[in-house]
């Protein structure tokens, strides 16, 4: 039996000899070309059991190119691969039919793995059906590789109904990442509703969720809607979950189980027609432990888990955010600033307890009350100093939710089994020790400094590092 034969079409002429050798070694035929004609007069005679094909290509978009291939052949599959890897790119290649898409740079084990796969996996009848074509840019930034994951991710999710849970810190764009999934998903032409569960009083997120009729309670003059009768034929995205009282839980459990839910005072059971994204920034499967969530209201939300990644673990997407958080300033008015190189390194370097949303504040007050257009380094430093008290006291929280999870691992990791003793003044000597040691690093050693910073009298600071045995540098107050 003959090997297949993979039809590769890219215009870097190194990329087409990695991908070539290492097919090659994998047991497949390769024939490789620079440019689209090529590939198209492959395909229309009837070669290659699978594409491998660039989108910028020297005579024609590789994406153009796709609806034509399944035109004559719609049973070859095509793997899209792509420099300019933006989440437009992956729902493009998606709605196509392309059966998967990489960004460059690729793992070349990745490459072959995804040819086994298109070669080996069986096609339905409806795959790949071709939808419409964007039309403006989504509101995701970034070509990091783990944005690369989440684009890629998306992608697969555009054409489902599955249920999403979408975890990160605040201000990592959860709700942009929801609003993607439905603007370009199957029910773009239904309506989109959002609630923050933490923002509604506990006593009225039932009538607020299922809507409630005439009387139901005191006040209640008329009949309502709720947010799932809103969210009808569209999705319904419900934010911080993890802040949900339990009895509501308890019901909406019963609405994904059964399809169905009643208002409140209400007696007909109404079908729920939504499609469900839920979001949080707690640590469930903790709250799950401390018996503040439901562990199986936690199964049904999370069929398809999505983890946005805090600012500071992305940091090569920072430059891309603050040109396009700069544009958007001025197209609502406000004066076009440049960010010089010193000034876009010390953005990088800080640690952005607010995410990208603290990052676009910083960006547009810059715009709107410095007078020059070059922002310098100095102008970044002020900012962020100012900014200081409140990173403090959001790294704070990040660290006690660090704690948390370190002792609550210490505790289940044994059991039933307390750990020994003393475990209050190990946990205070784990902190102790680098925070100290870190304070005098930042006073140069002087102690009297370090003493003031951190609110100790100077005897007790001179106590503590000799009983943790803290290096001190020499001839330092």
């Amino acid at each position: 039996m003959a090997a297949p034969t993979i039809l590769v079409a890219d215009d870097d002429g190194a990329i087409r000899t990695v991908v070539s050798q290492a097919l090659g070694r994998a047991g497949y035929e390769v024939r490789a070309t620079g440019n689209a004609a090529t590939l198209w007069r492959w395909i229309s005679d009837g070669d290659g059991d699978l594409v491998i094909t660039d989108v910028v290509m020297p005579d024609e978009n590789g994406l153009d190119l796709i609806p034509r291939i399944r035109g004559i052949r719609p049973e070859l599959r095509i793997v899209v691969m792509s420099a300019h890897n933006t989440l437009l790119t992956a729902v493009k290649a998606t709605e196509r039919g392309a059966f998967e898409y990489l960004p460059k740079p690729f793992d070349i084990n990745e490459l072959v793995n995804v040819v086994r796969r298109g070669l080996e996996s069986p096609r339905s009848a409806g795959d790949f059906e071709s939808g419409g074509e964007p039309e403006e840019t989504l509101p995701l930034i970034g070509r990091s590789p783990v944005m690369q994951e989440i684009y890629r991710t998306l992608a697969r999710l555009m054409g489902t109904d599955l249920t999403v849970m979408i975890n990160g810190e605040s201000g990592t764009g959860k709700e942009l990442v929801a609003r993607a999934l439905h603007d370009y998903g199957k029910r773009k032409n239904g309506p989109f509703v959002a609630i923050n569960m933490a923002a509604i009083p506990k006593e009225l997120i039932e009538s607020e969720l299922f809507g409630h009729e005439k009387g139901a309670f005191t006040g209640a003059a008329a009949r309502a809607p709720g947010r799932f009768e809103q969210a009808e034929g569209g999705t319904l995205f419900l934010d911080e979950i993890g802040d949900m009282p339990p009895d509501a839980q308890t019901r909406l459990l019963r609405v994904l189980q059964d399809g169905q839910y009643t208002t409140v005072g209400g007696r007909t059971p109404i079908k729920a027609d939504a499609r469900i994204i839920a979001a949080t920034h707690h640590d469930l499967k903790q709250l799950i432990r401390h018996g503040l969530f439901r562990e199986d209201l936690y199964f049904r939300l999370n069929v398809v888990p999505i983890r946005l990644p805090p600012l500071r673990e992305r940091t090569e997407d920072i430059p891309e955010l603050v040109r396009c958080f700069l544009a958007r300033a001025a197209d609502q008015g406000l004066p076009w600033k440049i960010i010089d190189n010193a000034a876009m390194e010390c953005l990088k370097s800080y640690s952005w307890p607010g995410n990208v949303r603290e990052l676009e504040n910083l960006v547009r007050r810059l715009a709107a009350l410095y007078s020059q257009e070059v922002i310098s380094v100095e102008d970044i430093q002020a900012e962020l100093a100012d900014a200081s008290p409140a990173a403090i006291e959001s790294e704070g929280k990040g660290l006690s939710q660090s704690v948390e999870r370190r002792l609550a691992a210490i505790f289940s990791a044994r059991g039933e089994a307390l750990p020994a003793a003393g475990l209050y003044e190990r946990v205070l000597k784990e902190v102790e020790r680098p925070l100290i040691t870190i304070t005098l690093q930042a006073t140069r050693g002087n102690q009297i400094k370090a003493a003031e910073v951190l609110g100790l009298n100077r005897n007790t600071l001179r106590k503590k590092i000799r009983e943790l045995n803290i290096p001190v540098i020499r001839g330092a107050k």
